[in-house]
This record gives C-alpha cells, sequence and structure tokens, in this order.
C-alpha cells in the first residue's frame, strides 16, 4: 500500500531548485533542506496554533503535540497527495467560551468538540462515497458564510469583557503593531504577523512592568487586583522534558449543542484549502476531498479523547507553500516531528501559557473580526445576491441571534442560543424559505460554486 512516504530527489541532487521550478509532493529536497522547511512550517502555524488552545483555556504543549500527530493522520490518509499541516482550529474559541460561561469545564468542552469531531469524520466518509454536491445543497454558501460569520462575530465579548480590560494600553500597542504588520510586511513575515505581533505585546508587557510597576486592573479571573501584567513564575519551575496533562472529555448534551454549528465552518475551509492545494500543484484534488475532510475528523477526535484541542487544515502554512513553490510532504513530516518535540518540552508550555491578558485582546480584536468577515468572503467569492430575501432573510436574522446571543429557553435544563441556534435559524431558516418561495427567487445558478469545485456539471 502507498502511503506517500516516499520521495524523489528534486531534480536529482535534490538542492536549490530552479528559478521558477516547483517541488511536488511526492518529490523532496535534501533532508537539511527539508528540515529547514519543516521548521518554517512549524513558525507559520505557531501563531494561531498556540493562541488558539490558550483561549479555550487547555494545555498548549498538548496542542502543540496532537497538532503533529494530526498532520501525520492526515498525511497518511491521503496518500501524501495534500500536503497540510493540521493546527488548533481557531473556530472552536467561542464554543468554547460559551461552554465555560455556562460553567463547564475543559473536559466538558474537549468532550463537545469530540463529537464535532465524529460529525466532520462522518461527513467526510458521505462526501467520499456521494460526492460534494450533498454539502452544496445541505449548505449553500450563503448558509455557509452565515454561519462563519456569526460564529467569528459571537466573540466580540470575550475580547472586550476578558482581555482588553487586564491592561488596554498594552492591548491597544498590540493591535496597532499586528495590523501593522500583517499589511505592510511581505512574503514568509506576512504569514506569521500573527505570531510576530504576540511577540511584541511580550517584551511591552515586560517592559511596563520594569518601567511602571504592577497594574491595577482585573485579572484573568476577572477580579480587580494589583498584578504584574507578565508572570513568569511557572516557567522557572517547569521541566524541560516531560509529558502534557491529559484529561478524558466529557459529554453534556447543551455544550454538543453549542459545538456542533462549527462542523459547517470546517467543512467549509476544508474544502476551500484542498481546492488551493489542488490549484498549487497542478493536481486536481477532488477524489481526496472526503478522504481529507475525514482526515481532519480523526485527528480531532484523538486530540480532544485526549484532552487537546481540534485540528484544521492551516493557511498559514499553504501560503508558506505558494510563497517557497515547495510542496514536498516531507517537509510536513518534518514540521510533525517538530511539533512532537514542542509538546514534550513543559517550559515551552509554560512560556505560552504566560502570555499576558492585554496582548490576547489586542490580538483577539483581530484576529475574531478576521474570522467573522471570512464569511463575506465565501459571499463574495459565491457572488451571493443578498438582494434576494431568499438569503437576506435567514442570514439576517441567524447573524443578529448568533451576535447578539440570543437565548431561547425550551425547559428548566434545556436552552439554545448564540451560535447554536443562530446555525439552527440559518439553515432551517433557508431551506424552509425555499420550499415556499416563487420560482425566480430560486434561481441563483449551481448549488457547486465556482470557486470550490468541479465535482460534477450538474446544474440546479
Amino acid at each position: 500500500m502507498d502511503l506517500g512516504v516516499r520521495w524523489k530527489l528534486h531534480g536529482g541532487d535534490g538542492r536549490t531548485p530552479a528559478p521558477g521550478a516547483v517541488v511536488r509532493p511526492d518529490e523532496r529536497l535534501t533532508w537539511p533542506r527539508t528540515i529547514g522547511l519543516g521548521a518554517q512550517h512549524v513558525v507559520a502555524m505557531f501563531g494561531a496554533s498556540f493562541v488558539a488552545p490558550v483561549l479555550m483555556g487547555l494545555d498548549p504543549n498538548l496542542a502543540i503535540m496532537m497538532s503533529g500527530v494530526a498532520t501525520i493522520i492526515f498525511l497518511l490518509a491521503t496518500r501524501g497527495r495534500v500536503p497540510s499541516y493540521l493546527g488548533c482550529s481557531l473556530s472552536f474559541v467561542g464554543v468554547a467560551a460559551v461552554i465555560r460561561a455556562q460553567g463547564g469545564t475543559s473536559a466538558t468542552v474537549t468532550g463537545a468538540v469530540l463529537v464535532v469531531g465524529v460529525a466532520l469524520f462522518l461527513v467526510g466518509l458521505a462526501v467520499q462515497r456521494f460526492g460534494a454536491r450533498i454539502i452544496h445543497a445541505a449548505m449553500p454558501p450563503i448558509v455557509t458564510g452565515a454561519v462563519v460569520m456569526l460564529i467569528g462575530f459571537n466573540l466580540a465579548p470575550v475580547t472586550a469583557s476578558t482581555y482588553w480590560p487586564q491592561d488596554q494600553w498594552t492591548a491597544l500597542l498590540t493591535m496597532l503593531l499586528t495590523g501593522l504588520a500583517i499589511v505592510g510586511l511581505r512574503g514568509f513575515w506576512s504569514r506569521i504577523a500573527i505570531f510576530l505581533g504576540l511577540v511584541f505585546g511580550y517584551v511591552v508587557s515586560w517592559a511596563f512592568d520594569r518601567i511602571f510597576g504592577r497594574i491595577h486592573s482585573v485579572d484573568a479571573s476577572g477580579k480587580l487586583t494589583d498584578h504584574w501584567r507578565l508572570d513568569l513564575s511557572a516557567v522557572g519551575k517547569a521541566d524541560w522534558i516531560g509529558l502534557p496533562s491529559f484529561h478524558g472529555p466529557s459529554f453534556q448534551w447543551s455544550a454538543i449543542l453549542v459545538a456542533l454549528p462549527v462542523v459547517i465552518a470546517l467543512v467549509a475551509e476544508n474544502a476551500g484549502h484542498v481546492k488551493a492545494v489542488g490549484e498549487m500543484t497542478g493536481d486536481p484534488l477532488d477524489d481526496r476531498l472526503g478522504t481529507a475532510i475525514a482526515a481532519d475528523g480523526l485527528g480531532s477526535v484523538l486530540s480532544t479523547a485526549l484532552g487537546g484541542p481540534p485540528n484544521t487544515t492551516y493557511s498559514e502554512n499553504i501560503g508558506v507553500m505558494a510563497a517557497t513553490r515547495v510542496y514536498s510532504t516531507a517537509a510536513y513530516w518534518a514540521a510533525a516531528g517538530f511539533a512532537l518535540l514542542f509538546g514534550l518540552c513543559p517550559k515551552f508550555g509554560a512560556i505560552v501559557a504566560a502570555i499576558p491578558g492585554g496582548v490576547l485582546g489586542g490580538i483577539t480584536v483581530i484576529l475574531y473580526g478576521m474570522i467573522g468577515l471570512l464569511g463575506a468572503q465565501i459571499w463574495t467569492n459565491s457572488r451571493v445576491d443578498l438582494r434576494n430575501p431568499l438569503n437576506l432573510v435567514p442570514a439576517a436574522a441567524g447573524i443578529i441571534i448568533g451576535v447578539g446571543n440570543v437565548t431561547m429557553k425550551f425547559t428548566d435544563n434545556f436552552s439554545l442560543s448564540g451560535i447554536a441556534l443562530g446555525t439552527i435559524v440559518v439553515i432551517t431558516g433557508y431551506h424552509a424559505l425555499r420550499a415556499f418561495a416563487p420560482p425566480h427567487l430560486k434561481q441563483q445558478g449551481p448549488l457547486l460554486d465556482e470557486g470550490t469545485s468541479s465535482y460534477d456539471d450538474a446544474k440546479s
């Protein structure tokens, strides 16, 4: 069985590719160069991969280590045809915040997300069996865009009430530097702008502690106290080598219902990434989409079963490939190896866990807004007509419910709110209205938009 772990030396010697040359997934450069590229992929994924678990209240060491494991699973499942790195998904940050606000623990968060991983795995199997048309029939661009948008914007209160108040001036400076890095830097450096913003905020917090002393503000627990912006006391106590902290999942229906809508965002995200990789490598990957989605789900199930966060394919690493034109999956195996080593260093995890709240405030202002606006990008790329009331009404209602965290209470022990309720309104609202809409409102072109796939030529 070909598992995609055999590579030909590019150009015969594996040295520097010729100008404009492409290193294909089944090729590699010399091992020192390949390992260097793997390290670059690790740096590219760091920005989001260690911010996400911190925001979710999970162990960053375990998150990094399981991202390496999930990447290996993905590469094996796709037989080395889809070069991608699987890092901690930011789509679940809002879900984790909602579950914890309802009194949930880390076990409750990982239990809910584990169910999402199972659902994603089953969706992948269905896509592999029946084709992508089933996805787009149930979740056309107006639905996926609205769900992604409400997931991102639902996070706004987390920044406003939890992170920003801890140190507003550090948050402001971090936000400005991060925005400048995203817009002003070029090439690889622009891909790690979030990481650079974190490092900058870290240094600013350290400098402010030395210049101004302790700050009088709310701390991470929400208590108004005098505290250091940057507390590195745990770093000195942490070991250099050791296992991350594991814990089992706990399952609660209320938490699961909050998390399930993220499946829609993950399916859309995976489809876009597989499409992008296929275009870059020149290898149509339509037949691998279902496998890629299933592998993503399987990696998330394994990670959350041990107490880690879910994983998804990373656009940051796709950007690195676009910049270097090196698509070798050998580089991703090297990156996965680095991630496993970092996961076994508790001192590294302690440094990540010490990121000041003000720094996270500055980062999340941009990050959460970008997640939300990806929904608008889906609408733009798919040419969704918001003048059509069949599109406008369910999307408008669902987004307001999601962003405003509207709650529907059914019994004393069961209610739906925010992300879960907003997603249900968008999906059911769209299909219910479509059933009653006059024919001219239903004429919106093919369910498979041109920017996503070419699985079949059928039109609707």
